[in-house]
């Protein structure tokens, strides 16, 4: 990553402001959001550019031994960002090892094996400090609490507790008692059906 003229110099007045805070014009903090949005994208394009060689990578080991060429050159290449080589990779080098090149990598593909592992090792051998647990999750007896749940049905169940302020419940009046049917309501009686008009006239 390469900065220019006038990053520099925002870079320049950035760590200045951090090492010796003083008021900052407003168009110095646009120059430092400018800065620092670059710089990010700078960084995403390159995860961008790193992931692209690693699947080209893979395509070309995978079609070995016609691809050395470019395999060899797409390793160096990854080798300088930072890679760090798989059993996939030792194993297409010493394939390939009659080829110079190939030789070459593969003794630095070794070495970087081998540190790797003794990095891992060292690591183990002392002790570090124990990670912090997870915290268990707070209970969530609270959302019986919702409408429809057990709590909220008890608390409906439940009379509330009296307020020492709170006045006296008045009782409660009862219903009157429900008056019972006679029988005449219950079963009224029957209607005598009336003659129809023209039998009343002919008698």
């Amino acid at each position: 990553m390469a900065f220019g003229a006038e990053e520099l110099r925002v870079l320049r007045r950035a760590l200045a402001l951090a090492l010796h805070p003083s008021p900052v014009s407003d168009e110095d903090v646009q120059d430092c959001l400018r800065l620092a949005g670059a710089v990010d994208e700078a960084v995403s394009e390159g995860a961008r550019l790193r992931a692209f060689l690693l699947a080209d990578l893979a395509r070309y080991r995978a079609a070995l031994p016609g691809t050395a060429t470019g395999y060899l050159a797409l390793l160096e290449d990854v080798l300088g960002s930072g890679y760090q080589p798989g059993a996939d990779d030792l194993a297409a080098l010493r394939a390939l090892r009659g080829n110079p090149v190939a030789a070459a990598l593969l003794d630095r593909c070794r070495t970087a094996a081998e540190q790797a592992v003794r990095a891992r090792l060292a690591g183990r051998s002392h002790p570090s400090v124990p990670a912090p647990r997870p915290l268990v999750p707070a209970s969530r007896t609270r959302l019986l609490a919702l409408p429809g749940g057990r709590s909220g049905a008890d608390d409906r169940a439940a009379p509330k507790p009296k307020t020492p302020n709170s006045p006296p419940a008045k009782p409660a009046t009862p219903e009157p008692p429900r008056p019972v049917p006679t029988p005449a309501e219950v079963f009224p009686p029957k209607r005598r059906p009336t003659d129809p008009p023209h039998q009343l006239a002919a008698g």
